[in-house]
């Protein structure tokens, strides 16, 4: 269900760029006009529209790439606030760069790329979650590198987009720190499983450890505590005798030594001993 739906979401919006693309080639109906013109009013509808526009099949593949993973990883990871960040962020990262930038047609969806890697790194750094930092790590890794395309270093490269997406991506982070998915608490952290008795049998095995030691203390301490039951007493009693009746001593094989033969020999209780023959005067 999970990566379904970060599928469905993230191919819809590839299916509607290349769709864009494909149809204004085609047709010649020249869409790549209506971009962002900063701080004009007929720029203002670019904001809307200039994710959905590229340059050329280097620009879209590009940005396919990258939008399928970071798109992927919001959704996946951040599934109940995956939607918002999104709407969000694909609207003021538009607004600001109507504001920020100075002039020019800025067009591609590297804004909103932009702002998804600065909130899944920054979101995973601040939440105490070690799954999204491990995200953070990942997006890190893959996307290191696009931070200096920040800098305005190429003319034909709008890097009033990508800051004003990372801008809004990292204030989003921050916004949304704590909505979304929370650290997991495993079994083996949990105070009651710290707490719980050691098994007999690694007592045993394990006899001087300090965790058997211990254990042995308290278990000590609490019969020491424990009030006398007169019914533990007559069961205990009970049993002994149990045992004592059922008891029985095991056979010996082999021949009898020389003491039992010897005890064979000798006169039993009530015997009449033998008497010496008479003799004749």
């Amino acid at each position: 269900m999970r990566l379904s739906y970060a599928l469905w979401f993230t191919m819809a919006f590839l299916v509607a760029i290349w769709s864009v693309y494909i149809l204004n080639d085609l047709l010649n109906l020249g869409w790549r006009k209506h971009g962002v013109h900063p701080r004009t009013l007929e720029g203002v509808r670019g904001i809307l529209t200039y994710p959905f526009l590229h340059g050329d099949w280097g620009h879209l593949w590009n940005n396919t790439m990258s939008f399928f993973t970071l798109n992927g990883f919001l959704f996946y990871f951040y599934r109940s606030i995956a939607l918002r960040v999104w709407v969000w962020l694909f609207f003021l990262s538009g607004v600001l760069l109507w504001g920020l930038a100075v002039d020019g047609n800025h067009i591609g969806a590297s804004g909103i790329i932009y702002g998804l890697a600065a909130f899944l790194f920054t979101s995973g750094v601040i939440r105490r979650n070690r799954l999204l930092l491990r995200v953070s790590l990942a997006v890190a890794f893959l996307y290191g590198g696009i931070v200096w395309w920040m800098l305005p270093i190429d003319d034909h490269v709008s890097w009033e987009g990508h800051l004003s997406g990372a801008v809004v991506g990292v204030l989003l982070a921050i916004v949304f720190r704590h909505q979304g998915p929370k650290d997991p608490t495993y079994a083996f952290e949990r105070d009651e499983a710290n707490e719980a008795p050691l098994p007999e049998w690694w007592m045993r095995a394990h006899p001087d450890h300090p965790d058997t030691l211990a254990q042995r203390e308290r278990e000590n301490a609490d019969r020491e505590h424990r009030p006398n039951n007169p019914s533990d007493g007559a069961s205990t009693g009970q049993a002994s005798q149990e045992t004592q009746r059922t008891f029985t001593p095991p056979p010996i094989f082999g021949p009898p030594s020389t003491s039992a033969r010897n005890a064979s020999k000798a006169p039993r209780t009530g015997d009449t001993p033998p008497q010496a023959p008479l003799t004749g005067a």
